[in-house]
């Protein structure tokens, strides 16, 4: 399927393509899933990455793509696609690290296996189980990302070049999640708390499937760096807002409650400037509040109101604006057709001002 440059698909229109390239895929490996083996894992997974999802990673990958002249094909939105197998693998990993319960409004995977093995009675740690099947499925997710990618039908020599940024996108995300469990007990600064953002969730939201698709299509070495400049800072930005979602988000929009950060005691920027701007009767009831995994609706409303009250949500806003604005302005110069740049500042927009 070929779609003319003067009619780009919409958002709408790639999610749909991206859906039946994942449906696709994953009905796939239903015939060799060995006999004998119970099938909750594979069905459970189907349902989990089908079930809701922005999709940004695999249109990012779309027009980096576009981006380095590359024509719409299929074969593109199955290698695009599988950036968000890679991303099933980070929740579902990041939810059982969290503690979280919930993902997208449903059971987080590791809650669902532990209530099912709640349901049936079966011997053994319900929790435990839950998290290690969880582990397992995370796993199986990464390793069709990456047999999706390799399969995807673009020609070896072009995967090849793509596969060099989706390898250190991989190694990125993972680095950032142990930097993240080290900030968890270290300083809690700004600085370490963005540090985090950028490795963990900013580079492989924006940056790397901007250039996995350039990469895919042979652009030229301008255009990844012009990539770097861009989504790095929108991608800094996309991640500032989920934390603020995180805490003052409405759960019916984002799926996920607002206590799981607090509860956690989740080393973000905003609770880091929250601290750094509290005085010593503040100080003392994020000490007592945050990071207690017994936390109440009355004590995180009591967090927020310090948050708000120590201007630390509006530092949060005016970061979160800066590094949109300086993302827009470094895509006024990049090497792009007009559509392309249209596309993704459409995109930008999106990623920052939401609300789930």
């Amino acid at each position: 399927m070929t779609l003319e440059a003067t009619r780009p698909p919409a958002a709408a229109e790639l999610r749909q393509r991206f859906d039946t390239a994942l449906a696709s895929f994953i009905d796939r490996q239903d015939p060799a899933w060995p006999d004998g083996a119970p099938r909750g894992a594979l069905d459970s997974l189907r349902r989990f990455v089908l079930a809701g999802g922005k999709r940004l990673r695999p249109t990012f990958c779309y027009w980096g793509w576009r981006g380095g002249g590359g024509e719409d094909c299929d074969e593109v939105i199955n290698a695009a696609a599988a950036l968000e197998l890679f991303h099933a693998f980070a929740l579902i990993h990041d939810d059982i690290i969290d503690g979280s319960d919930r993902r997208r409004g449903q059971p987080s995977m590791h809650r669902f296996f532990a209530t099912v093995h709640h349901r049936h009675s079966w011997r053994g740690d319900s929790l435990a189980f839950g998290r290690n099947t969880a582990l397992l499925c995370g796993d199986l997710c990464a390793a069709w990302a990456e047999q999706m990618f390799h399969e995807c039908g673009l020609p070896p020599r072009q995967i090849h070049q793509g596969y060099a940024a989706f390898a250190l996108m991989r190694t990125e995300v993972i680095a950032g999640q142990y930097l993240d469990l080290v900030s968890g007990v270290g300083d809690g600064s700004v600085a370490s708390a963005l540090t985090v953002i950028r490795m963990k969730a900013a580079r492989y939201t924006v940056t790397r499937p901007l250039q996995i698709g350039a990469w895919l299509a042979g652009a030229p070495r301008a255009l990844y760096t012009a990539f770097t400049d861009f989504g790095d800072p929108l991608g800094d930005a996309f991640q500032l807002r989920d934390d603020v979602l995180g805490v003052f988000g409405d759960p019916t929009v984002t799926g996920k409650s607002t206590l799981d950060d607090l509860r956690e005691g989740k080393p973000t920027v905003m609770m880091a400037l929250a601290r750094g701007a509290a005085s010593r009767v503040q100080a003392a009831r994020l000490a007592d509040l945050f990071g207690n995994p017994d936390l109440d609706a009355a004590g995180a409303e009591e967090l927020r109101a310090i948050i708000v009250e120590t201007g630390a949500l509006d530092q949060i806003e005016q970061m979160i604006r800066v590094r949109a604005e300086a993302g827009l302005t470094a895509l006024e110069s990049a090497p792009l057709p007009a559509y392309v740049r249209s596309a993704l500042i459409d995109l930008a927009t999106a990623a920052v001002d939401r609300t789930h």
